[in-house]
């Protein structure tokens, strides 16, 4: 079996930024899951002792505590510090953008628009800096909102599609007469959907690598379904032989925080089918 490698995959810079510090600071604990991907965190628990906290109040005085890459609620980091707790913040720098647009624009008394997926920390995260916001997984819940304010500011979850938040956009500025609009989506995730684009399109069969509960990974399969037969495993030890009969080339690609230890055994055991 033949295997083409997408020319953008895997860890972002947030991620790798995330898993060097977590490695910096053994015997820690994280505040949720660092990155959305298991099995990278129970490396990171064995290798390291690097613990992980569901809640608040797990957090003793005196604890390591590291911040997700996915940021937390601004009052959670708030209790956090008045604990006397020893705060890391390993949080994406293009998640930290966000959550300053949405304080900068709630303080000049902007309504604010996230194009998100309302349950993901990330926007948790972000919607916790403003006074009224609005979480739209798509251009149908728009017209449903209500607005405190005449003006609105939009961001996006930093790994939702470029397109998508266009029609978001797009909707807005022909309703209201004032619009900011900013591009947080992420540089890194914005390359590996158009590098798993252009690849779904010249092989038989993808294969996406990444966490089930990851929303960029979700992103990059949604977009190589449209173009071919493609699968989202976790690791290799997923893969099915039936997948690859009559199929003589095979696409892969990553999730942000899928390691390039998983993504390397993945290959080679589809080079050995």
């Amino acid at each position: 079996m033949k295997v083409k490698l997408a020319t953008h995959y895997g860890f972002c810079f947030g991620v790798k930024r995330a898993i060097k510090i977590a490695e910096e600071h053994k015997n820690s604990a994280t505040m949720g899951p660092l990155i959305h991907n298991q099995k990278e965190i129970d490396r990171l628990k064995k290798d390291f002792n690097v613990d992980l906290y569901s809640t608040i109040e797990e957090a003793q005085k005196q604890d390591t505590v590291i911040i997700r890459t996915h940021g937390i609620p601004k009052n959670d980091l708030k209790k956090l510090k008045e604990n006397n707790t020893k705060v890391i913040n390993a949080t994406c720098p293009f998640v930290t953008t966000p959550q300053q647009i949405v304080k900068n624009m709630s303080k000049d008394k902007y309504s604010i628009v996230i194009f998100g997926d309302d349950d993901h920390p990330e926007v948790k995260g972000v919607k916790s800096y403003g006074d009224d916001v609005h979480v739209v997984p798509s251009p149908d819940e728009l017209d449903n909102l209500i607005f405190k304010y005449d003006k609105i500011a939009t961001v996006a979850q930093t790994t939702k599609q470029k397109e998508k938040y266009l029609d978001i956009i797009n909707h807005l500025i022909l309703r209201y007469k004032e619009v900011r609009v900013f591009n947080t989506i992420c540089d890194a995730t914005f390359e590996n959907q158009a590098a798993t684009r252009e690849l779904s399109g010249t092989v038989d069969i993808m294969i996406v690598i990444g966490g089930k509960n990851s929303s960029n990974t979700k992103q990059l399969f949604n977009i190589s379904e449209e173009n071919c037969v493609s699968h989202l495993i976790e690791d290799e030890s997923e893969l099915d032989d039936s997948w690859f009969i009559n199929k003589t080339v095979c696409g892969v690609t990553a999730g942000a925080s899928t390691p390039d230890w998983i993504i390397q055994k993945v290959i080679e055991k589809i080079e050995k089918l």
